[in-house]
Formats: C-alpha cells, sequence, structure tokens
C-alpha cells in the first residue's frame, strides 16, 4: 500500500521535469500562499534529480537512430470518456508498447536507474486514483501528457499547476490554435523521443497512446505518422459532465501550486469540451480511410471483447487469435468491478443542454 494518499502529497509531478523546462512552466507564475511549501519542496528534488538528465540525453543518442518500425495507435475522447479501460485492455497485447505511470512522472530517468526511484515512487505513491478507484501502479499504462509536461513546457497539463490559464493553455498546447511553429516543432521531437523511450522500456513493436489531450491534435499526429491508427470513444455528455467535474477538482488539488475555485474549474472544462469537440469533428477528415473506429463507450462496455477483436479487424492491428488470452483474462478481472453511479441534478441537465447540445445531437443521447 502506498505511504502517502493522494491528497496530502507533498510534491507535484513536476519534480520529474528536467530543470529548463521546469524554469519555463513556472517563470512569471504566481504561486498561491498556501502552495509555496510545496512549490518550495517540488522544485529542490526538481533541482536535484534534473543533474542526473545527461545521463539519459547520452543513453538515447543510439536510441534516436533508430525509426519506428510502425506507426502508433491512439485512443481518443474527452476525459472520462472511457479512454483508460479501453487503454488498458490494448496494453495486454504485448505488440504494444506504452508510457508507464513512472515514465509520466519521471520521463527524464527511464534509460538508467528505475530499480531505485521505482521502489521509492512505489512505496509513496497511492494505489488507486482518489475519484474512480481504478488502481495506479508504477509499471501500469498511463496517459502521457503528464510525461511530456516534464520534458518541455509546451503541454496542455500545465494547467494542473496554473489552473488561472487553463483556457489559454487549451487554446495553445491542446488545440495548437495560437502556439507558435518552433513550439509545435518541441512537441514533435519531444513526443517522438517519448515514444522510442516507451517502447524500449516496455519491449512493444507499435506504440500505444490514451491521452485525451490528442483528440484536439489530429493535423499534427498525422504529421508525424501518416498511417497512425485511431479510436474515438463517446460517452454520454450528463454522465460525462458528472464525473469530469469529479475528476478535474479532485485531482487538482493534489498537483495546483494557485487556487481555483470549483466553480471556475467547472466553466473552464465546460468550455475546453466544446472547443475539443468542435476540433476533434474539423480534423478528422484528415485521418485515411479505415484508419479510424468511432465507438459509444456504452456500446463498448456492453461487450468489450468483442468490440475489441471488431477494432483489430477495421484496424489491420498485430494478431488478435496472439492476445486474446491476456485479453480475456484481463475482462475477468473487471467483471465485478463497480463504477461511481451519478444521479443528474437539474443543474447538470441544463448545463450540459445548454452548452454541449452539439454532442447530445450528433450522437443520439438522450435522458
Amino acid at each position: 500500500m502506498g505511504l502517502l494518499q493522494f491528497d496530502k502529497l507533498p510534491i507535484n509531478p513536476l519534480v520529474g521535469a528536467d530543470w529548463n523546462t521546469f524554469k519555463e512552466i513556472t517563470a512569471g507564475q504566481t504561486i498561491g500562499a498556501d502552495y509555496k511549501g510545496k512549490f518550495r519542496l517540488t522544485k529542490a528534488i526538481c533541482r536535484l534529480l534534473s543533474l542526473l538528465v545527461p545521463i539519459q540525453d547520452r543513453r538515447y543518442l543510439e536510441l534516436e537512430k533508430q525509426p519506428l518500425q510502425e506507426d502508433p495507435m491512439f485512443i481518443l475522447g474527452h476525459w472520462r470518456s472511457g479512454t483508460t479501460f479501453v487503454h488498458n485492455i490494448f496494453a495486454c497485447d504485448k505488440h504494444f508498447g506504452y508510457t508507464t505511470t513512472y515514465q509520466t512522472v519521471f520521463p527524464n530517468l527511464m534509460l538508467f536507474g528505475q530499480f531505485f526511484f521505482k521502489k521509492n515512487m512505489a512505496f509513496l505513491m497511492p494505489d488507486h486514483r482518489p475519484t474512480d478507484n481504478m488502481e495506479l501502479k508504477v509499471d501500469l499504462p498511463q496517459e502521457e501528457e503528464f510525461a511530456l509536461s516534464n520534458m518541455m513546457p509546451y503541454t496542455y497539463y500545465n494547467f494542473w499547476y496554473f489552473p488561472e490559464k487553463m483556457l489559454d493553455y487549451c487554446d495553445r498546447f491542446l488545440l495548437f490554435e495560437t502556439c507558435t511553429e518552433e513550439e509545435r516543432a518541441a512537441f514533435k521531437r519531444a513526443f517522438l523521443k517519448l515514444i522510442k523511450i516507451s517502447l524500449a522500456n516496455t519491449g512493444g513493436v507499435q506504440y500505444l497512446s490514451k491521452n485525451p489531450p490528442h483528440t484536439g491534435r489530429i493535423r499534427t499526429l498525422l504529421e508525424m505518422f501518416p498511417n497512425a491508427k485511431f479510436i474515438y470513444l463517446k460517452r454520454n455528455p450528463y454522465t460525462v459532465f458528472e464525473s469530469t467535474r469529479s475528476f478535474f477538482t479532485n485531482t487538482i488539488k493534489p498537483l495546483q501550486l494557485q487556487p481555483i475555485s470549483d466553480e471556475e474549474l467547472t466553466r473552464n472544462f465546460v468550455e475546453v469540451y466544446k472547443r475539443l469537440f468542435y476540433k476533434y469533428e474539423q480534423e478528422k477528415h484528415l485521418i485515411p480511410e479505415n484508419n479510424l473506429v468511432e465507438v459509444k463507450f456504452e456500446d463498448f462496455e456492453q461487450n468489450p471483447y468483442d468490440w475489441t477483436k471488431e477494432i483489430y479487424s477495421k484496424l489491420r492491428i498485430s494478431d488478435f487469435e496472439v492476445a486474446k488470452e491476456a485479453i480475456s483474462a484481463y475482462l475477468n478481472t473487471k467483471k465485478g468491478y463497480r463504477k461511481n453511479r451519478y444521479k443528474y441534478e437539474e443543474a447538470t441537465i441544463r448545463t450540459v443542454e445548454e452548452n454541449w447540445g452539439m454532442a447530445l445531437e450528433k450522437w443520439d443521447y438522450h435522458l
């Protein structure tokens, strides 16, 4: 069992950033009075660990020269749309490599010293996510945006630390609407580096991504990986609203370095949902035919084995026959899992219908 509860962590994930990234992310930011102790401790540990980054950079030189064997597969969708469940299913297939939970915090300490740092991280970290009881372990698959935010300053997840700029980060680093070409190029370099290290670490051939922010980056992803495969998950917007509100308001507490009210955070993610929805709809036509599967999570969840098999066939990925035993075993462990149940308040219904009506209509969801 982890030593600390999630909401009691004395540091945030920026401890794993390289020093230049840490300085640029935090430069000019206002640190809330209640968070200065956490900031100072995070900064001190980051500064110390950054002394080790040149070791990884030297070891990466050979790995950098190796081309990818296959373009990645991306699992897309707004937060709380079932992406973690789908990610865990496909990660059962050893054909895929992925970013681990350890790597998201310490992406610059991957090619040496993992045993020591991983052991300490496992001792300190909680065993489950605070909002949905999903298991947390250092070697389990994890979304890569936290790792990217420790490798460069140009990622959407900077909002976890500085939520006052959430909508600015959305337009600049989630949708790439207002970023510079230099920033987008830096994103490409960091992401390719992350992929190559992830594959080397997990032994996979094809990178498996589960990262909601990529939903707004289709054009950039296809510039990097023209034959990439995509799974896009849709989910009942009423459920997504309640689940996202719970997830964001609980998860941000141990991460933030400046205050934000629950009401403002809710207003922000309501707006981000709209911008992300329209950005995906605007760019999804760029995906080559037969490289995209769109599915309602409710349908997938009813019969995950058959849906997984169908996706393998439609996207022409790997060999389902080789992976099916491991996938079945994983699904059997989830048969008794109890999800959160949400009762839609009148305020929720009104907010969703007034702001996310385009999703209700397009995806045919009703109360």
